[in-house]
């Protein structure tokens, strides 16, 4: 009898503990009161405006996840914070909530759906809206092999109406992945009891994670308007979410981005797999965001993390001056470790790290699961990028994608990636637009970390593994599906971690249809952070002005014009009309005292660099000579009001070849965070001997922001330039 009373007693948290979700929270803000800044900017008849289309809330498993106490998270971030925050902490134009589809409950879809109306209903005129808020999703991929890699990407909506998107978000996840978590009951019950002892957080995950795995999967072999509206969507590769986008029958963007981000890409990815009539709709797939606060995915190198013997194996290649191959350095820790024993065996190990630390894919310090992260030095980065990605992938970065083509093996014309370029921040605090000002790291960024090493200790045999053999590699233990274990290994990317960028389009009105537009004819740019203000157009066109993002046919050499205006110096604290416009509480919550709030000095453009991409003319050409990056580079004097340079390519109808071009605006230096990365220290012969990360955890203070001087910047979209040929 007393048995039974204790268990009762036991069970009696959890019979008593209501279900729970974290809701979307409430708006707050209503439009502000005077326009942005850019609104009133204006060179012809458009307008720049500034937005970021990339955000996520703590509805995405990984934002909920670092939002814990264990890593020093802040609590939820529901979507009203990212309107709130979009509207009067970083005062942007336009953006939209973009949360990992996985997690989208068919609750959550709704709720944000919601949010998203309520967010342009208090922006005012919907025809002079101080704040134009779009719906979109984020599908989520991340292949094992390079082969079966097609990254992340965006899907943004016009309309708001349920009968203007689709009733589910669609993820990638392959079926059956739900399976692997725990029963609901376990859940449930682990949740409760949590709850019980005062640990609501972690209830509240576990709850969330509950109710996402406790959505049926849809079918695979009904057509997506047939699908109920209560069921988890997969679509596990391009094809199909384009299939199902085509289905719908809505007008929507696909925006990939992180391309050349090598936490997710395999060594040996390439943009080549997803440039077929199958995996790219040219007609939703009109952008590609190539700078995020998770680094800048524009630059090509030619040194790769692996190359191939002639019988088509993996080999590990030496380093080279600029680059330091992650297998490579496995293989020298382990030479510094068995130096003690015999000349061969000790070869013998080296080669078998470099083995395993490629077959270890995206995690080769699994391998080596003893060893620190200074340890690896700047394996596997770019030594010479701004604000690079993690692990750059080089053969998955913007240029690259302009300099490849599809070749049908007849005489049709190849299929091109022909995007405009984008940035934004791919922040996961519910913060658009988070790049103003270079300051509050933890805040600003997605810089995370275990916040004590005692956490640390426990956790790091789960994450990373044991070393058995310290003189040894040993075969990592990551799995082939993605896990909750990924998100924890998070040490080494905190340095590649920024404030983020902003796109910018030219419209012709502030209002949704007008940056639609904008967006749909590439009329675009990005930046990396500050608002810069940026035109680059063809001039002689048959038709007349192209602007960037345009296309043109030309008998003739191509003349261009570029204008560039350096962004607007910031001031501390934020300006009267966000101090007005929320409460006191919620500002300092959102904001943490500072907005953005520009003077009326402006930073100075110190150049404009061309970039000219020939694309590819025949299956297998070499790519390296094709990038010519900078082709031009024009200084501009020290002056506040701007920089105007006007080019012509010459060499255009001699080569016979189409063309490419882009420009990027740099403005004078400036202190960023994590602008020197690693921290990397040289030998006399230029390699690396040792490094100072700039970590999310306990081990660098939260009080070091990690500054270091860089050339903030703007990348046009391009313009297409195809040469005039038999037949065209």
């Amino acid at each position: 009898m007393k048995l039974r009373l204790c268990g009762a007693l036991l069970a009696l948290p959890l019979l008593c503990c209501a279900d729970r979700d974290r809701p979307a929270g409430v708006v707050e803000g209503a439009r502000r009161a005077p326009p942005s800044e850019a609104a009133s900017l204006q060179e012809d008849e458009r307008s720049i405006l500034f937005g970021d289309l990339h955000a996520h809330t703590t509805y995405s498993v990984d934002a909920f996840i670092y939002s814990l106490p264990l890593f020093g998270g802040e609590g939820a971030h529901p979507p009203a914070d990212a309107c709130d925050y979009a509207r009067y902490c970083s005062a942007l134009d336009f953006f939209s909530i973009t949360d990992h589809a996985e997690g989208l409950t068919p609750e959550r879809w709704q709720r944000i759906k919601e949010t998203t109306r309520e967010c342009n209903a208090r922006a005012g005129d919907a025809g002079d809206p101080d704040l134009v808020a779009f719906i979109g999703w984020e599908w989520t991929q991340a292949g094992a092999t390079p082969e079966e890699h097609y990254g992340h990407k965006n899907v943004i909506f016009p309309g708001l109406a349920d009968r203007d998107v689709p009733a589910r978000a669609i993820h990638s996840m392959p079926y059956g992945t739900y399976g692997r978590a725990p029963p609901g009951w376990v859940l449930g019950a682990a949740s409760r009891l949590l709850g019980a002892v005062g640990q609501d957080e972690y209830a509240d995950f576990l709850w969330s994670i509950r109710q996402t795995a406790a959505v049926p999967e849809c079918a695979s072999d009904l057509p997506t308007r047939e699908l109920p509206e209560d069921c988890s969507e997969s679509a596990p590769t391009p094809a199909i979410l384009f299939d199902k986008l085509r289905q719908w029958g809505f007008d929507s963007l696909v925006i990939p981005h992180g391309l050349a981000w090598g936490i997710h890409a395999p060594p040996g990815s390439r943009l080549d797999v997803q440039l077929d009539p199958a995996n790219h709709d040219p007609e939703r797939q009109r952008l590609v965001e190539v700078s995020s606060g998770h680094g800048n995915s524009e630059p090509y190198r030619d040194w790769r993390a692996l190359e191939w013997d002639a019988a088509g194996e993996p080999v590990c290649p030496a380093p080279t001056a600029d680059y330091l191959p992650c297998c490579w350095r496995a293989g020298e820790i382990v030479r510094e470790r068995c130096a003690d024993l015999p000349d061969a065996e000790c070869e013998a190990r080296v080669a078998e790290a470099r083995r395993l630390a490629l077959e270890a894919g995206v995690k080769p310090r699994r391998v080596l699961p003893d060893t620190e992260p200074e340890d690896w030095l700047d394996c596997g980065q770019c030594r010479d990028c701004f604000k690079p990605a993690f692990s750059l992938r080089p053969r998955q970065s913007a240029q690259y994608a302009l300099a490849i083509g599809h070749f049908a093996g007849d005489d049709s014309e190849p299929l091109r990636f022909r995007p405009g370029f984008i940035s934004s921040s791919d922040d996961h605090k519910a913060q658009p637009g988070t790049g103003y000002k270079q300051l509050g790291r933890r805040a600003n960024t997605d810089s995370r970390g275990l916040t004590s090493p005692e956490m640390d200790a426990r956790l790091r045999p789960w994450t990373l593994g044991e070393q058995s053999d310290p003189q040894r590699a040993q075969a990592s233990p990551q799995p082939r599906q993605r896990g909750f274990r990924d998100l924890f290994d998070v040490e080494r990317v905190a340095s590649f971690m920024y404030p983020g960028g902003l796109v910018a389009v030219h419209a012709e009105r502030r209002d949704r249809d007008a940056i639609w537009n904008a967006l749909r004819r590439r009329e675009t740019y990005g930046t990396s952070g500050p608002r810069i203000l940026l035109w680059f157009d063809l001039l002689n066109a048959p038709e007349g002005r192209v602007p960037m993002g345009g296309e043109a046919t030309l008998p003739d050499a191509p003349h261009f014009e570029v204008r560039a205006v350096g962004s607007r110096i910031e001031q501390p604290g934020c300006p009267d009309w966000s101090i007005e416009g929320i409460s006191a509480e919620r500002l300092e919550r959102l904001c943490r005292g500072e907005c953005h709030h520009p003077g009326d000095a402006r930073h100075a453009i110190r150049a404009i660099e061309v970039v000219r991409i020939l694309p590819q003319r025949e299956a297998g050409e070499a790519v390296t000579p094709l990038i010519q990056d900078p082709w031009r580079r024009f200084e501009c004097p020290a002056d506040a009001s701007g920089c105007r340079v006007r080019f012509t390519d010459e060499e255009f109808t001699e080569t016979g070849r189409d063309a490419v071009y882009y420009v990027r605006a740099l403005q004078e230096e400036t202190p960023a965070i994590n602008g020197a990365n690693l921290r990397t220290r040289f030998d006399a012969e230029g390699r690396a001997t040792a490094v100072t990360p700039c970590y999310g955890s306990y081990k660098t203070s939260n009080d070091d922001d990690c500054l270091a001087p860089v050339q903030e910047r703007a990348w046009s979209s391009p313009i297409f330039i195809d040469a005039v040929r038999d037949g065209r």
